[in-house]
């Protein structure tokens, strides 16, 4: 399936959930937020909502700094 991550597409693997996207790419799953196709995914539905053919995900980092 593919699906646009920030702006860019990638393959990914079918049946993947928004918690198995973010090992997948690397990011831990605190201390960052996930919209879907313009909507917040909640933390709590990381390992159940699912990612599907073509959505557009936006990942955003926590950043700390002064």
């Amino acid at each position: 399936m593919k699906a646009t991550i920030n702006g860019r597409v990638h393959d990914l693997p079918d049946e993947l959930t928004v918690g198995a996207l973010l090992k997948l790419l690397g990011s831990p799953e605190s201390g960052v937020a996930v919209a879907r196709n313009e909507r917040v995914v909640r933390r709590a539905q990381y390992s159940t909502d699912r990612v599907r053919d073509g959505d557009r995900l936006e990942i955003i980092a926590a950043v700390a700094g002064g």
